[in-house]
């Protein structure tokens, strides 16, 4: 078989097989194992950018060489790899697109890293809401009247951060989202995280860029086989300033990138553009496309909806996603999972109502039919539970309540903990997020209402995971001190 070439997996190659004697970090010179076998075998294939992919003077311009073939790929100008996930970007493209103060449009399912992007950057966020489907209860993309309606009224808005695809794999309508932005000059930024495999195959909705966005950001490591933290920027400089964009990447960078984890960016880049990876595309979305139709026809899964492509209007959902509503059913998501997890199949998210297995270029038929089988035996074995649904979870519809200041000015202003039934009223000095996936309910700045506090307790009902709270019980909550 014909593999595709990166010059950076051949640099880590090289290295792994003939380590030499490097008097330089990390520090254990490839020889742990000689001590403690186990960690040996652990830090065996840890190779460094800085004296490892190449000298420590020499190692930026390997590096810079194949991040100018990313920039290519994905129809950019400007690229850089990122060991940091797509936080690290996420947040050196805040830094990048404008100055403390400006006004900036963002989506209201923006992850939590956006979000402290406009913290370390001092932006003003206008949040935009997300329309939601009437039948799945899903997010189907941002609002565009509520776009439209915010160019109008911040017409000094620097950018417009986006979030495509979401979570579930709906997609919004980005390229009419773009236009309204570039009419009134502004950027746009999608976060691609989990979009990085989008655009290389006809089954799949074009890549952000391709629509006409300024900057993306995808992980490698969620839907390509790369290490994790593994990520891609990649922009346009138009309407970008590449000095900006190049002090922003290096003022969250580590100045101690792991070469290995950069290999692996690389490596999935390429293979991405390969036959190979043409081949693994089509893969994935025939196996999807089975696995969705055997979970529709399940006895043990009577009432589930499993929604696709063909429920949304063209290049509004990813192929590859497979997601399970169980709102029609007496199933607990919760149940299910914890039957799957028994049986050596967990998934990336579950709760109450929702199963969320993520399916890559790498899981054969085989593997996602055992899966398919396992679901439906899970579901036959768990008790029905006669809870009440939901029609939307709040994780999907986050409350817009007002905001009496900055995220920024919130985050470092003195602050207090007072217990949740004291809560309302009071201005929030914490992020508070179900993760996955990652999408505030409470941010800094925002007045804290009763609907919000309902979200966040109706979300941990559900058996969402609730990160970053000081308080993970939301018996109390830290606000801005009176």
């Amino acid at each position: 078989m014909t593999f595709p070439q990166s010059s950076l997996l051949t640099a880590w190659q090289r290295f792994v097989d003939d380590p030499g004697a490097p008097f330089t970090i990390p520090g254990h010179k490839h020889r742990a194992g000689e001590v403690w076998p186990d960690l040996g075998r652990l830090l065996a294939s840890d190779v460094p950018l800085f004296g490892g992919l190449g000298s420590v003077k020499e190692a930026t311009v390997a590096l810079a060489a194949a991040e100018e073939l990313g920039a290519q790929q994905w129809g950019g100008d400007w690229c850089r790899y990122s060991t940091g996930g797509s936080t690290h970007p996420n947040q050196a493209l805040a830094l990048a697109v404008g100055q403390p103060g400006d006004t900036v449009l963002v989506s209201r399912s923006a992850h939590r890293s956006t979000l402290l992007g406009l913290i370390l950057a001092g932006l003003t966020p206008v949040w935009l809401p997300n329309d939601i489907d009437p039948k799945f209860g899903l997010p189907t993309g941002l609002s565009l009247p509520a776009l439209s309606a915010a160019v109008q009224a911040h017409p000094d808005a620097v950018g417009l951060f986006l979030v495509e695809p979401s979570y579930v794999g709906t997609i919004s309508d980005i390229a009419a989202a773009i236009e309204l932005a570039h009419a009134r000059g502004i950027p746009v930024i999608v976060d691609q995280a989990w979009g990085a495999h989008l655009g290389f195959h006809p089954a799949y909705p074009a890549h952000a860029p391709a629509l006409g966005a300024d900057a993306m950001i995808t992980s490698a490591h969620k839907m390509l086989p790369a290490y994790s933290q593994g990520s891609i920027a990649v922009a346009r400089t138009g309407l970008l300033d590449r000095d900006r964009l190049d002090r922003g990447f290096e003022a969250t960078a580590t100045t101690s990138p792991a070469g290995s984890i950069l290999a692996s960016v690389d490596a999935a880049r390429a293979l991405l553009a390969a036959p190979i990876g043409t081949q693994l595309l089509q893969l994935l979305v025939d196996n999807v496309a089975e696995a969705r139709d055997t979970l529709r026809r399940e006895p043990a899964l009577a009432g589930a909806t499993v929604p696709g492509p063909d429920d949304f209007p063209a290049g509004r959902f990813d192929p590859a996603k497979l997601v399970v509503l169980l709102t029609a059913t007496s199933l607990s998501g919760n149940d299910v999972e914890r039957e799957l997890i028994a049986a050596g199949f967990p998934l990336e998210s579950a709760d109450h109502d929702t199963l969320l297995p993520i399916v890559t270029m790498f899981d054969d038929t085989e593997r996602v039919a055992a899966l398919c089988r396992q679901l439906a035996t899970a579901a036959a074995r768990v008790e029905p539970t006669a809870a009440r649904r939901r029609a939307t979870s709040p994780v999907w519809q986050p409350p817009l309540p007002p905001a009496p200041l900055t995220p920024r000015e919130a985050f470092f202003a003195k602050h207090e903990r007072v217990p949740a039934e004291q809560a309302v009223g009071r201005i929030a000095a914490e992020v508070v997020a179900p993760y996955p996936p990652g999408i505030p309910l409470l941010v800094p700045g925002e007045m804290i209402t009763a609907e919000t506090l309902a979200a966040l307790a109706a979300a941990a009902r559900s058996g969402v995971r609730i990160a970053y709270a000081a308080d993970p019980s939301l018996s109390s909550y830290q606000v801005v001190a009176s």
